[in-house]
């Protein structure tokens, strides 16, 4: 978004809470997107006192700096109390990546109408939802599309991991954050130790997230996968077969065509809240888009298990479930489309701005 923006504007400056390829792309730092990398409820009580401040200390660089417009990306528990405070300030706030009211928390619709000036959608049915709760959202496209599109090719893949064209690669893939990765490491390597006994000339991969330790990863390092780093460029994953932690990266599996097993082991309280207020039955986003269907099977809490996880993946391997899997995932390419959102969203921040302008010459 960053680059399409500056495609535009060469003169623009860009100043935020970052990570690595914000960095990259010339953003300057106002905070570290590490300071809020948190998930869960759990996760979320104990880093308030740290997530105040870091608001406290954005809403004060905002109203020294007095920015043009203000880009919110996601984390809507944060992004819609900060918005509202922006608002207040003159500043036109623009939410990309719509919250995800219409699986829980409807009742925050009135919230988010405060909080933003326009709001950018990266899934197609979520603007009639909106649209019902009086919220215009603009479908933009979705970026892991894009990613997804331009990305490593299999034989890409197999020389990065020193593997041949007729070897069947399994991936596993644990989740970045610390609180994923400390629930669902051991139970992937122990599920690396059992596929090795089940199917033994099958090769297993994982990924390494940026700030992730060998510490973190060490029983997946231990059971002898290889590992890639996600931050490549181009980095893709167009594995035969996958376990994933639920998040984009099933997403992106369906778009790399990948047959995938979702797994999640949450808090105790964080799996008891969801199933008492998500209204959707799958977690997975790609099984969601495609009519809020088990394409993708589902392992959640206790039901993700290292015997139930093999059951699944021994049908991707040699069953029919590869092809079934695939069959829809043509569908979930067709209803996602092909616009690059980073370009549709550079177009509604210039007109935020045009707006501003115009309506405060």
């Amino acid at each position: 978004m960053i680059r399409a923006i500056q495609s535009v504007d060469t003169q623009s400056e860009f100043y935020g809470v970052v990570g690595p390829a914000m960095h990259e792309a010339g953003c300057s730092a106002i905070h570290h997107m590490h300071e809020l990398n948190v998930m869960g409820i759990g996760d979320v009580i104990r880093a308030l006192p740290r997530i105040r401040r870091i608001e406290a200390s954005l809403c004060t660089w905002v109203q020294k700096n007095q920015p043009d417009v203000a880009i919110l990306v996601d984390f809507p528990g944060f992004n819609m109390r900060l918005g509202k405070k922006l608002k207040a300030m003159g500043i036109p706030v623009l939410h990309y990546i719509a919250p995800k009211l219409w699986a829980w928390g409807a009742w925050r619709s009135k919230k988010l109408m405060q909080s933003q000036d326009c709001l950018a959608s990266i899934l197609p049915f979520e603007t009639d939802w909106f649209k019902q709760h009086h919220i215009d959202a603009r479908y933009v496209g979705n970026p892991s599309v894009i990613s997804c599109r331009d990305g490593w090719n299999r034989d890409d893949l197999n020389r990065k991991l020193g593997l041949n064209q007729h070897d069947f690669l399994l991936a596993l893939l644990p989740g970045s954050r610390p609180g994923e990765l400390s629930r669902h490491v051991q139970l992937l390597a122990d599920v690396n130790e059992q596929i090795k006994n089940q199917f033994p000339h099958i090769k297993v991969v994982t990924t390494r997230a940026p700030d992730v330790t060998d510490a973190q990863l060490e029983p997946l390092l231990n059971s002898g996968v290889l590992v890639i780093d996600r931050m490549q460029k181009d980095y893709a994953m167009p594995a035969d077969a996958a376990v994933a932690v639920s998040g984009t990266a099933t997403l992106e599996l369906a778009l790399w065509d990948v047959p995938t097993v979702l797994v999640y082991r949450g808090t105790g309280g964080m799996i008891w809240l969801a199933r008492k207020l998500v209204q959707v039955k799958c977690a997975g986003l790609a099984n969601i888009l495609l009519g809020d269907q088990t394409v993708m099977p589902e392992l959640i809490q206790e039901a993700a298990t290292v015997k139930n996880i093999i059951r699944e993946l021994a049908a991707i391997i040699t069953g029919k479930a590869a092809v079934k899997q695939r069959e829809n995932f043509a569908n979930l390419r067709y209803l996602l489309g092909t616009s690059d959102p980073a370009e549709n969203v550079a177009k509604l921040v210039f007109q935020l701005i045009e707006d501003k302008r115009i309506n405060h010459p």
